[in-house]
């Protein structure tokens, strides 16, 4: 198991990605502080790693990361529950409303920003100055491939991804000598809730499904739509002991559609 006796917190879930990166850390061995804003949700997440991995510690932590009470009480639950953190996997996020730029509503961005930017950022600093007196950590940013692949309406949303990865190797310069990894992994298309949300939404609107993934496929190689747990194992390799010289790098994981 790639995280075997490790305490990740990870952040953002929700259906989709987040509950599946709970998922797949748990099965790889690591302990999870589940947080994301909706309880029940989390709860779930709980019970169903509770299900399948008898043992595997979940600890459910509602959790608003753009308010900075929130987030330290977050960090303190995590110490006293198991003491240490090893890992923080960053999933939350707050998309803007995607509009063209110039029909924008920039107070909407601030909001996003609140949450996608400094609120991440606002949880990694309490995380990170818990890891730098461990000596060692992991931190990984869930990002996208919108922030180099642009397109209409996204200006937005590839903005906040971006300052991230900024953010992410400026942090893996600076924490490097602690013993602190810090990566970004980079998501295109994934096929899980929102995605299926769109393809149905598409055939009803009168197109057939095949034309529907047949349009999002045409530009990647493998000619798949990612999985969302297949997205979730990379990220688990990105923050696992096998990447432990891995540090400032941006994973492409979307089938190829984004190489760099």
């Amino acid at each position: 198991m790639m995280l075997d006796g490790k305490v990740s917190i990870i952040s953002g879930v929700g259906p989709g990605l987040g509950q599946e990166l709970a998922y797949v850390f748990a099965r790889e061995g690591s302990d999870v502080v589940l947080a994301a804003r909706t309880e029940s949700k989390l709860q779930q997440v709980a019970e169903e790693i509770a299900r399948q991995w008898p043992g595997r510690r979940a600890l459910v932590c509602p959790t608003d990361i753009s308010d900075p009470d929130q987030a330290q009480r977050l960090v303190d639950a995590t110490i006293a529950e198991f003491g240490r953190i090893d890992c923080l996997i960053n999933s939350a996020f707050l998309p803007p409303a995607f509009t063209m730029f110039t029909d924008a509503d920039l107070s909407n961005w601030r909001k996003a920003y609140d949450v996608t930017v400094f609120g991440t950022l606002d949880l990694t600093q309490r995380v990170a100055r818990q890891m730098q007196t461990a000596g060692r950590g992991s931190i990984v940013f869930i990002n996208s491939m919108i922030q180099r692949k642009p397109l209409p309406a996204q200006s937005g949303y590839a903005s906040s991804k971006g300052a991230l990865t900024a953010a992410a190797r400026m942090l893996a310069k600076e924490l490097g000598p602690s013993g602190i990894r810090v990566n970004t992994a980079s998501m295109g298309w994934m096929w899980g809730p929102p995605v299926e949300m769109y393809v149905d939404f598409s055939v009803a609107s009168g197109r057939s499904r095949e034309e529907v993934i047949a349009e999002i496929t045409k530009d990647i190689p493998l000619g798949i739509i990612p999985d969302d747990a297949e997205c979730a194992n990379a990220v688990a390799f990105l923050a696992s002991d096998y990447a432990s010289v891995i540090t400032g790098a941006d994973l492409n994981v979307n089938g190829g559609e984004m190489m760099l």
